[in-house]
């Protein structure tokens, strides 16, 4: 047993590592190993949860101020519930019919035209 021999099993013993290395890449399903999807999913589903409570609790404190305002006890709270619940609905609709696309794009609107840096004549 020479010097030789510890160098060149190490030598194959890394180029079978980056050989393996290489096969995974490959392998793997084009989303990687799952763990970014999940929380990907997980943060919109936690937006859309929040935006409907949020939109129902802004709403029904606006209700309860007006109420206490003018001493109409129910009355605006309960308007307000449902204003809020139809906001929240708004929003939930508003996030998954943009979920497939980048932050702030807004697809189908009227006069919505694409940037260009060319000048209109």
């Amino acid at each position: 047993m020479g010097e030789n021999d510890p160098r060149a099993s190490l030598k194959e013993l890394g180029d079978r590592l980056d050989k393996a290395r290489g096969g995974m890449k490959h392998a793997a399903p084009r989303g990687g190993n799952g763990i970014g999807d999940t929380q990907n999913a997980l943060g919109q589903g936690l937006r859309i949860g929040v935006e409907l409570v949020v939109a129902v609790v802004v709403s029904v404190g606006i209700g309860w101020a007006l109420d206490n305002w003018f001493g109409t006890k129910p009355l605006f709270m309960a308007v307000f519930f449902f204003l809020g619940i139809g906001a929240g609905m708004w929003n939930v609709y508003r996030a998954v019919k943009g979920m497939g696309s980048a932050m702030g794009v807004r697809r189908g609107m009227p006069g919505n035209k694409a940037w260009d840096d060319e000048d209109e004549d």
